[in-house]
């Protein structure tokens, strides 16, 4: 956990933890689903420092359940597609729609 977290976030690290393993993510998944759930919360509450624009204005992860994930019934949203072109480098991102987005990444 980060430094300056709280017993309230380390527990609900360990209980996603937990949670994550329970339905057979390996350990370094269950870690990695628990870390960013938790560091979602901590920026929507305020209690981070620094933090993404989906992180505070997109839905909790307890409220999204799933929903966008990439097997979802919509796959990823606008901003996920665009965070992803931008750490492969693709050019003329910025003005693309997300179809445009899933399409040059091959999704």
């Amino acid at each position: 956990m980060p430094r300056g977290s709280n017993a309230k976030r380390e527990r609900q690290y360990e209980h996603i933890k937990d949670s994550a393993r329970s339905r057979g993510e390996s350990p370094k998944r269950a870690k990695e689903i628990a870390a960013r759930t938790v560091n979602k919360n901590r920026a929507q509450s305020g209690e981070s420092k620094t933090a993404s624009r989906s992180s505070t204005k997109d839905r909790s992860p307890q409220q999204r359940g799933g929903q966008r994930s990439h097997s979802g019934s919509q796959g990823p949203t606008r901003d996920q597609l665009y965070n992803e072109a931008k750490q492969r480098g693709i050019r003329g991102r910025s003005s693309m729609t997300k179809k445009e987005l899933a399409d040059a990444l091959g999704h």
